[in-house]
């Protein structure tokens, strides 16, 4: 499977499991909605597109965004 990188530096493996257009039905398998087949996690089409949560992937730069409680035990 190869890599790619997205617009704040992180690399996403380039496949079927990074896939706009991948769907689990309700037997756990992968579709692809623009094919309408069912694919394997190594699958990569021509129509591959990075889903919208890798592409902002890296964007807080490793901050914490929001602190509402810390447990120490």
């Amino acid at each position: 499977m190869t890599t790619i990188k997205n617009q704040h530096n992180i690399e996403i493996k380039k496949g079927c499991c990074s896939c706009q257009f991948r769907q689990i039905d309700n037997q756990g398998e992968r579709i692809c909605s623009k094919m309408e087949l069912k694919v394997g996690s190594n699958f990569c089409c021509p129509r591959w597109q990075m889903s919208d949560g890798l592409k902002n992937a890296g964007k807080a730069k490793g901050t914490v965004k929001k602190l509402t409680e810390i447990i120490i035990f």
